[in-house]
């Protein structure tokens, strides 16, 4: 019986494997033998989880022609990933990826660093901040008071509770937007509500298409749905999406759905415009697409002066294009996992229902916090003091790293939680990797794209401040220095590896 779980073509692994661009190698650099750089690149893409653990590789001989190699380099390589750990194999049965023994498997999100290994690593990879108090102590005080009625009933609420339905309908009225309860449904988290979205719509095989680059965790989402995924290329630097391809894409592919970030895109900060919106929304409705907006970040300006556009499901008057995504776990604390979905009456009455079939409700104590703070005011005054710890934190961590990493480029977003850095001509899965030596961790660009793109790319949060974004920074200098001088190779593996 065969001991892999799936497979890796020898096209598809030839793309990952180009996509690892270092730059030049300095005077007086070693350059490690063509069947090391090979098993170098394969134990990367196994670390980072682009390659699954029980993945089938390809043949020797059809990996060689798909990378103009010969087999003899194939076999090397293959020889020296057995030898690691990082690959077993069986007469008959073929080769397929593994970790040594003692390694955590890799993950192929954004997971949160473990709390234990807090006091050691400087983590990175989540963007999310600690939790704003005392309005968390205050909204579970007050949870709890108003818990006891409900405590009398069965719990389970498909659509969420009444109460806070109400609320979020009557905040999208207040922005302009007339809502009806009816109109909403409380999720476990926007990921929560995007899952059961593409369960809805998606079905396996779909097209769905995504911003290139888009949000990570997302991303894999779909691809586990069995999603066929339809990058588009963000335009450059902040200015948003480019019109031009959206509208290709969305006529040549007709994806069944588009996921966007228009209010502070995760990755990249930008913030699409009210013209941007509207073109969207018409080229969705007139290619019959339903467009997924994620506004997780919308609350998130950082910068005085920043005028937030309408809405993209305020295009859509007859709300039968935009489904719109909020959560609290960005604007609030990634602990509160309440999200919600505001769509027309029929769909939410499918989601629903289908919701039988998944996790029957959100838990009953987070939504009545939520709502607390929704009706009390705390929402607001907790907000403001997370955007003046987003923007301090993201003050400092640009001074930094451009003081300690003068050739690395970036352009400073007026809000969200994420900055978008292109690493000065190196690869950022190896960056990735060597911050995991030297104490911080980071997630490389290809995680936010499709098929190996992004290598040249890393992901900063702005969740560290202060000396700690200073120590950030030295440390993934330190990390360059180690891709810079080729010490990534020779099978080396960190003691402890978090996706």
């Amino acid at each position: 019986m065969a001991q892999w779980t799936s497979a890796v073509g020898p096209a598809q692994l030839a793309r990952l494997l180009n996509s690892q661009q270092d730059r030049p190698a300095g005077p007086g650099t070693r350059r490690p033998p063509a069947y090391r750089a090979l098993a170098d690149g394969i134990r990367l893409l196994v670390l980072e989880g682009r390659v699954p653990v029980a993945a089938r590789l390809p043949a020797e001989r059809e990996l060689a022609l798909s990378l103009s190699v010969s087999r003899t380099t194939v076999a090397a390589a293959y020889e020296a990933l057995r030898a690691e750990g990082f690959l077993e194999s069986r007469r008959g049965a073929g080769s397929w990826t593994a970790v040594p023994a003692g390694n955590p498997l890799p993950a192929r999100g954004l997971e949160p660093l473990p709390p234990e290994a807090l006091g050691s690593v400087i983590d990175l990879g989540c963007a999310a901040l600690p939790a704003p108090e005392p309005w968390l102590t205050r909204a579970v005080q007050g949870a709890l008071e108003e818990l006891p009625p409900y405590a009398h009933t069965h719990g389970d609420y498909p659509a969420g509770l009444p109460a806070l339905r109400s609320m979020i309908a009557d905040r999208y009225t207040a922005r302009g937007i007339p809502t009806m309860p009816e109109q909403i449904m409380v999720t476990t988290g926007a990921m929560g509500a995007i899952d059961a979205i593409c369960h809805l719509f998606g079905g396996r095989g779909e097209r769905i298409a995504v911003e290139s680059p888009s949000y990570a965790n997302i991303l894999q989402l779909m691809r586990e749905a069995g999603a066929r995924l339809v990058p588009v290329a963000m335009a450059e630097g902040l200015t948003g999406w480019d019109m031009d391809r959206w509208r290709q894409v969305l006529r040549d592919a007709a994806p069944r759905i588009a996921y966007i970030v228009a209010d502070f895109h995760n990755p990249t900060g930008a913030l699409a415009d009210d013209d941007q919106r509207r073109r969207l929304v018409d080229a969705a409705r007139s290619a019959g697409t339903v467009l997924v907006a994620d506004e997780t970040m919308s609350e998130l300006w950082l910068d005085e002066g920043v005028e937030m556009p309408r809405p993209v499901c305020g295009f859509d008057p007859a709300g039968s294009t935009v489904i719109t995504v909020g959560s609290a776990s960005k604007a609030f604390w990634a602990g509160m996992r309440i999200g919600w979905v505001r769509a027309a009456p029929d769909i939410i009455r499918s989601l629903v229902a289908a919701r039988a079939y998944a996790d029957l409700g959100t838990p009953v104590v987070e939504q009545l916090a939520v709502n607390w703070l929704f009706s009390t005011g705390g929402w607001a005054q907790a907000v403001d003091v997370r955007r003046g710890q987003a923007r301090e934190n993201r003050d400092a961590l640009v001074a930094a790293v451009r003081r300690e990493l003068p050739t690395w480029e970036f352009e400073v977003p007026r809000g969200g939680l994420t900055l978008w850095v292109r690493a000065g001509g190196l690869s950022g899965s190896r960056i990735a990797e060597a911050g995991e030596r030297v104490g911080v961790r980071v997630p490389s660009g290809p995680r936010f794209g499709v098929d190996g793109a992004f290598e040249g790319y890393v992901r900063l949060p702005f969740t560290v401040g202060g000396a700690v974004a200073e120590e950030a920074a030295a440390r993934l200098a330190a990390a360059a220095r180690v891709v810079e001088s080729g010490g990534t190779g020779g099978g080396e593996v960190p003691r402890t590896f978090v996706a």
